[in-house]
């Protein structure tokens, strides 16, 4: 059986997925971080420059449905080939009331 070449390879591959970097993150020799921006208290960091703003990763709410209003039925949702039912409002809309003078 040829398992020393298989066994070979998953040596290899673990040995290279244990040489990452664990530590803080720094700029590269010679560079410097970005300057704080004007109105800014404080200068910037990696931390805060890798932190995701709340515009880029908005938060979840898990309340999905805010009211459980049954929907009326919809004229135009007909299977191909039929023609909708003309709508006929039951009640006047605000536009269509005469002006008492």
């Amino acid at each position: 059986m040829k398992l020393q070449p298989v066994l070979l390879i998953i040596a290899i591959a673990m040995a290279a997925t244990a040489c990452g970097k664990v530590g803080d993150l720094e700029p590269r020799t010679g560079n410097s971080l970005p300057p704080k921006a004007y109105g800014q208290m404080t200068a910037q960091t990696a931390a805060i420059l890798l932190t995701a703003s709340v515009q880029a990763r908005p938060g979840r709410t898990d309340e999905l449905l805010k009211r459980s209003d049954r929907r009326e039925d919809d004229p135009f949702d007909v299977p191909p080939g039929e023609e909708p039912i003309a709508f006929k409002p039951e009640k006047p809309t605000q536009s269509a009331k005469p002006n008492p003078k």
